[in-house]
């Protein structure tokens, strides 16, 4: 007579087995959690980019004029109602972009703000963006993605300047994914601006520097998250 034998895993077996993979998923998935929120920062801070300067160039084509071209506003404006035919940055992309609501002065609890420096030796220059809480004297857009602009109520006439104007440079602040969190600047992994800098878990606020028809990163961090690590 052939006994015949199944063969098969114990109740240990697979308990330790279940444990183990357990233990590596919980190694695992902060990381590849971080790594996918920072692709979709990444992506989402592309297109607001890309979309903030082609509202700019629509706008010259329409309208005939460009940032370095807008009205100063004034801090003390009180509500975003500007009149249709004002050349200020507020209308410039109220009208140009689609945005669903619009605020002036503060948002959110979060309140920071971002030293940015330009140029080097006797031409640096340097400038503060602001954001939240602190961004008392802000206009705040919210397009329909999600992504919210905020910019100083007083910004205009941004100009990177010539022979016959002074450089009068405009900062704007990118939030990617709204009044969501972690409302983090994008800041170099070395926690330094310098020139070696490398971004490897992008978050989600950027600031911009605007002149003419020009928008782009104001630091060093979001320059490597837009063009690559160690730009």
């Amino acid at each position: 007579m052939i006994r015949s034998f199944k063969k098969g895993f114990t109740l240990a077996e697979v308990l330790i087995t279940l444990g183990i993979i357990g233990v590596v998923a919980a190694m695992t998935m902060p990381t590849l959690m971080n790594s996918t929120n920072g692709a979709q920062y990444k992506t989402a801070y592309k297109k607001a980019l890309s979309v903030l300067s082609q509202a700019v160039v629509l706008n010259v084509a329409l309208d005939d004029y460009d940032l370095s071209q807008t009205n100063k506003g004034s801090e003390d404006d009180g509500e975003v109602t500007a009149a249709s035919g004002d050349t200020t940055l507020y209308n410039l992309f109220n009208n140009r972009m689609n945005v669903v609501k619009t605020s002036d002065g503060a948002s959110g609890d979060t309140g920071w703000e971002a030293s940015m420096t330009r140029g080097s030796g006797e031409d640096a220059k340097t400038t503060k963006a602001e954001f939240g809480s602190k961004a008392s004297g802000n206009y705040t857009l919210y397009f329909n993605d999600g992504i919210t602009f905020t910019f100083p109520k007083d910004a205009g006439a941004c100009t990177e300047g010539n022979s016959t104007t002074d450089e009068s440079l405009c900062y704007g602040v990118i939030d990617v994914n709204g009044e969501k969190n972690p409302n983090k600047l994008v800041v170099c992994d070395t926690g330094s601006d310098g020139d070696n800098c490398k971004v490897s878990n992008p978050t989600d606020i950027y600031p911009v520097v605007m002149y003419d028809q020009t928008i782009l990163p104001a630091t060093r961090a979001g320059e490597a998250v837009l063009y690559g690590a160690g730009k």
